[in-house]
């Protein structure tokens, strides 16, 4: 399963992708599926089918993620 940090601002770790994810076991990572794509929603996106890995200029963090702390 892939892992991303959220520190790449990419649409995996955006509260808006509506793929399938789960915060990863390191803080601040997203683990997802290989083939995983989600729309943007209400994102400048919106609707379109996304892949984990694109990215744009309007990244919110996902809620679910708890950041390293320090």
């Amino acid at each position: 399963m892939p892992v991303q940090p959220a520190d790449r601002k990419r649409c995996v770790s955006c509260k808006r992708w509506g793929g399938a994810r789960k915060p990863g076991v390191n803080p601040g990572e997203v683990e997802y599926e290989d083939d995983a794509r989600g729309p943007c929603n209400e994102g400048p996106w919106h609707g379109t089918q996304r892949s984990p890995r694109n990215a744009c200029g309007q990244w919110v963090m996902w809620a679910e993620l708890k950041l390293p702390e320090g």
